[in-house]
């Protein structure tokens, strides 16, 4: 019988299987305590667990199935883990450390099946869906082995659509969330989208006081379906009126994610466009200059153009931050170590 990784497993499940085998429930309290606090990876380590369930557990499970391909650290300070499962998929997380806080990056697919132009995510197509497992697995990784072991944020923002996987990402957020898991505070996670309204619509339903960051990267309907397909299907009226409702249902603030790219997006008009389609909205924008991807033309605008366009956001009474870019010495966008690896 192949092993299954027991972060697949909530406390409840693992609790009814501890109990099936006769043993303590308070066993498998002490079993994710080993896992989620101290970092262990060999049941037989557990200490305070009785040798026999010890050999139960791991004749059942493993507790991890990624294994590092690659590790890149950039003079900022971001580090990149590039890592390989079991069915030789490639799966990529980021640390970025900052002042007061260590974000992790976190992947939720294998390849990416939405295509948008200016992200490497999708350039070999879609393999599959990530586990709650191997989701958690990257984001252990990163608490207990980057440089910096310590993790105090998490954003969704990786390889793949979040909300396309959405019942294995939403059962690795209740753990991440959990006092039993890694304890980290809902409004520390983030989930980004590319626009998924009926994913919206179910996640504002969960209770999780979770952030929520929209891609968006154009404001009108002809330039963002040039560079993001999943418009097609829901068109920028129908994604502004469900984000409306997301704030509406949650009363959290929603994120808007700009990639300013020159020569497409980033022109005066695009701002002022940008700035009547959001305005009565409770939002923040987060623009972000493009990483340069040479074979697609894609390419960030002049410094002085980014400028005008943020200006011209905030004259319009939006919240405007700048994302400073991270880790390009490392190329640690979006499948960019991924694509460069696979290529191989």
């Amino acid at each position: 019988m192949q092993k299954e990784n027991i972060k697949n497993l909530s406390l409840k499940e693992l609790q009814e299987i501890v109990s099936s085998w006769e043993e303590k429930l308070f066993h498998a309290r002490q079993v994710f305590r080993w896992i989620y606090k101290k970092g262990i990876e060999d049941f037989a380590l557990m200490s305070d667990l009785p040798p026999g369930l010890r050999k139960k557990l791991a004749e059942r499970f493993i507790i991890n199935s990624l294994q590092l391909s690659k590790a890149a650290q950039s003079s900022d300070g971001t580090e990149k883990f590039l890592f390989e499962s079991s069915d030789h998929n490639f799966i990529e997380a980021v640390s970025i450390p900052a002042k007061g806080r260590v974000t992790g990056c976190i992947s939720t697919q294998a390849g990416c099946k939405f295509g948008c132009a200016f992200c490497a995510s999708g350039k070999l197509g879609f393999r599959r869906n990530l586990t709650t497992a191997e989701v958690l697995d990257e984001v252990l990784y990163l608490k207990n082995k980057s440089s910096v072991k310590k993790l105090t944020h998490i954003v969704f923002m990786g390889t793949g659509e979040p909300l396309d996987n959405y019942a294995e990402v939403l059962k690795a957020i209740r753990m991440i969330n959990s006092p039993d898991g890694l304890n980290i505070g809902a409004r520390r996670i983030t989930i980004s989208t590319a626009g998924l309204i009926p994913g919206m619509e179910k996640l504002s339903k969960e209770g999780l006081q979770i952030e929520l960051s929209v891609s968006l990267h154009a404001a009108d309907n002809k330039t963002r379906d040039l560079i993001m397909p999943i418009n097609k299907i829901y068109p920028l009226d129908n994604l502004i009126s469900a984000c409306r409702a997301y704030f509406k249902k949650t009363n959290r603030q929603v994120t808007f994610e700009y990639i300013l790219i020159k020569g497409l997006n980033s022109d005066l008009q695009s701002a002022q466009k940008l700035g009547r389609m959001l305005t009565g909205m409770d939002c923040k924008v987060n623009l972000i200059p493009a990483n340069p991807i040479t074979e697609q033309q894609v390419f960030p605008p002049e410094s002085k153009d980014i400028a005008l366009f943020k200006n011209a956001l905030l004259k319009t009474g939006i919240n405007v931050t700048l994302r400073k870019p991270r880790g390009k010495d490392i190329e640690a966008a979006c499948g960019q170590l991924r694509l460069k690896y696979e290529k191989r």
